[in-house]
């Protein structure tokens, strides 16, 4: 879980609030654009850790 969740991290946002944002933008379809031709559900995003995430990288 971990792993996965530093990838999601690493792509999505710095602090917390930019990675619930990216999470909900994800859920809700307004962000990250549609998969064409595939068929199927997207993707859930993970869920978030039960510990707040600590700031990574630089601040801005």
């Amino acid at each position: 879980m971990r792993a996965r969740l530093a990838v999601f991290r690493n792509w999505i946002g710095r602090t917390q609030e930019e990675v619930e944002q990216a999470r909900r933008d994800w859920t809700e379809g307004t962000r990250f654009g549609e998969v064409k031709g595939c068929d199927g559900d997207p993707l859930p995003a993970p869920e978030p850790p039960a510990t707040p995430l600590r700031p990574w990288g630089r601040t801005r």
